[in-house]
């Protein structure tokens, strides 16, 4: 297959099979950042409903880089990977501060800012730029290795070598934007992982994969990451005005910068009898003042969270014990925020 042949019938499916999505007909890099940091990690059908909140939240860079961070991260609640939109409050700061609010539309520019790394900069800076960035997502790595039956391990830099090597070739250099996006659908519209659709692959003839039928075995998977088990016990001390101690979690951990109740992390379920020795810690807490114990197991791509809500009363209120109806104004991890109405 020649690489001009390769192009021309990518960019034709494309034309006649691209996605309707809000951000397609912009060239703002403002809006095609917000939409690529959004969708990292992160479903079309679940990024879209954040990426129509946010933009209309927060129009433009200045809007973003005035923001209450409070304020964002209760927008991000139920996205996870939280440190996603830490970042973009810094960049926007930087970028106001720094380019006058002109949002960089060129590679080099952009990897320079947090949370902006190769991937992302490809995308910005040939969709706005026309500049001749490939870009490696997991879309064109699993379509990459099942097209040229490439061995190595998905995600590693000997993968991603690959496909810029190979990609740099293919690219169109009339339109990078729309070759780099045409990829990207062509990979989980028809690519996919598993229900692939080789049947109406226009590559098929050429796909290495499908004439060797390993399919299944491409891209190389990694090697399988050990999950952690953690336990977490949140006490909830309930006041007689109805109040609750909540605390901002800063340190560099998951969920940084959300709200949560006060935390003693365990190795292990621990009984109602064992709370004294293990919540001493917490001054306030007192066994025999608990009401209820709710229970609540949390995944995480390499955590698996068993967390257990100790709801007591107590005469105890501090500076950060807020009104229990006040509750669903903070940005709270999403397992704790759905617990929230049952401690009312």
């Amino acid at each position: 297959m020649s690489i001009k042949n390769f192009t021309k019938k990518l960019l034709v499916w494309y034309d006649l099979n691209k996605r309707d999505l809000p951000w397609r007909n912009s060239i703002n890099p403002y809006i095609i950042w917000v939409s690529e940091i959004i969708l990292q990690q992160t479903r079309i059908e679940q990024g879209l409903p954040y990426f129509k909140k946010f933009i209309n939240k927060y129009p433009n860079v200045f809007e973003l880089s005035r923001a209450n961070l409070d304020e964002l991260m209760n927008i991000w609640q139920g996205l996870g990977y939280y440190s996603r939109a830490t970042n973009m409050h810094k960049a926007s700061k930087i970028i106001v501060q720094e380019f006058s609010g002109d949002f960089p539309v060129s590679y080099e520019s952009l990897v320079k800012l947090p949370g902006i790394g190769d991937y992302t900069a490809s995308a910005i800076s040939s969709i706005c730029n026309n500049e001749c960035k490939i870009v490696v997502d997991g879309n064109v790595m699993r379509l990459f290795s099942r097209l040229f039956d490439l061995k190595k391990e998905v995600n590693s830099i000997g993968l991603k070598n690959q496909i810029k090597f190979i990609g740099d070739k293919l690219i169109s250099k009339s339109k990078p934007g729309d070759f780099n996006q045409a990829l990207m659908d062509f990979g989980s519209m028809v690519c996919s992982p598993k229900n692939y659709k080789c049947g109406n692959c226009i590559f098929s003839k050429d796909c290495i994969a499908f004439k060797n039928n390993t399919i299944d075995l491409l891209p190389v998977k990694k090697a399988k990451v050990m999950i952690k088990t953690r336990y977490f016990n949140y006490l909830i001390g309930l006041s007689n005005n109805d109040k609750v101690k909540i605390i901002k979690r800063n340190k560099k951990d998951i969920w940084q910068d959300l709200y949560e109740f006060p935390l003693v992390e365990t190795n292990h379920e621990i009984d109602i009898s064992e709370t004294g020795k293990k919540f001493e810690k917490i001054s306030y807490f007192n066994s025999k003042k608990v009401i209820k114990k709710l229970t609540i197991n949390h995944k995480l791509t390499h955590q698996n969270l068993n967390i257990y809500f100790w709801i007591f009363k107590t005469n105890f209120e501090d500076k950060n014990c807020i009104k229990i109806n006040d509750l669903e104004s903070y940005p709270f991890p999403k397992p704790l925020f759905e617990i929230i109405s049952q401690i009312k």
